[in-house]
């Protein structure tokens, strides 16, 4: 990295699993009967407004680069998934509407994100696809994503589970995240969001690269490609990581016993 960090910029954790990021209502959990998805005027009114403000806040605000939008082009009216790495609270909830069509995106999230007050409570409602915390749930949300892939919508899932902000490496995360496009036998896209060193701003300019598409590997049983599919696109995502050549925040391991 060329640059480092003050120690007030220094994020501690205790494993790559963890929640960095949690809001009030962490245990937040949607009825059984939630209905996922929401067909309503309401639904596309919500969407074009979230949009204009996703280029405002994205293009005008972030100063956000985007390289490889052209591969999706060929993929306008199919379905597929996205796969990218967790790295901005705001960011990572608008940008893609830029990017994979305001009527057709979707995104996999925790629960958790519906308790929070704005994004939780007027966005998410729209464009959400929460994940099960029980089999009735996962059912339920499965049969959402088979749905909406059948209507070509692009729906996006971010692996790592938990936002850590500003962070510059790909944090582990399970074959099993990859069960969708191997189900519906539709090819994936990655997204990765990588940092650059600023002349004059000690926050570093976000470039996002977009690659793909990657295919599930039909001559092998499903569990071999889910793990295929899973290699190939966290190879992918570590590669273009590298691409990052500066830290706004460090993050640092605990030693054992939680302390710093």
């Amino acid at each position: 990295m060329n640059t480092k960090p003050s120690q007030h910029n220094v994020i501690y954790y205790n494993s790559l699993t963890d929640d960095i990021v949690k809001s009030k209502q962490q245990d937040f959990t949607l009825p059984s009967d939630y209905q996922i998805i929401k067909r309503t005027p309401l639904n596309y009114l919500m969407r074009f407004l979230a949009t204009g403000f996703a280029y405002l806040f994205t293009y005008g605000g972030m100063h956000v680069k985007v390289i490889g939008r052209d591969k999706l082009f060929k993929y306008k009216h199919q379905g597929y998934f996205v796969y990218a790495n967790h790295t901005q609270m705001v960011n990572d909830v608008f940008m893609p509407l830029t990017l994979f069509g305001w009527k057709d995106y979707y995104a996999i999230a925790n629960q958790a994100n519906w308790g929070i007050p704005i994004i939780g409570k007027i966005l998410l409602p729209y464009g959400g696809l929460p994940v099960g915390k029980n089999i009735k749930q996962a059912i339920h949300l499965l049969k959402a994503v088979n749905t909406l892939i059948k209507e070509n919508a692009h729906i996006i899932i971010y692996p790592e589970a938990h936002v850590w902000p500003y962070y510059t490496d790909i944090r582990p995360f399970p074959a099993t995240s990859f069960n969708f496009p191997v189900q519906t036998t539709k090819p994936s896209f990655v997204m990765t969001t990588t940092y650059q060193k600023r002349k004059f701003s000690k926050r570093p300019r976000i470039t996002v690269y977009i690659d793909g598409p990657f295919f599930p590997d039909t001559s092998l049983p499903k569990k071999l490609q889910q793990k295929k599919l899973h290699d190939q696109i966290f190879t992918q995502l570590k590669n273009r990581s590298k691409l990052s050549n500066c830290e706004y925040y460090r993050y640092q391991q605990r030693k054992i016993g939680g302390q710093k």
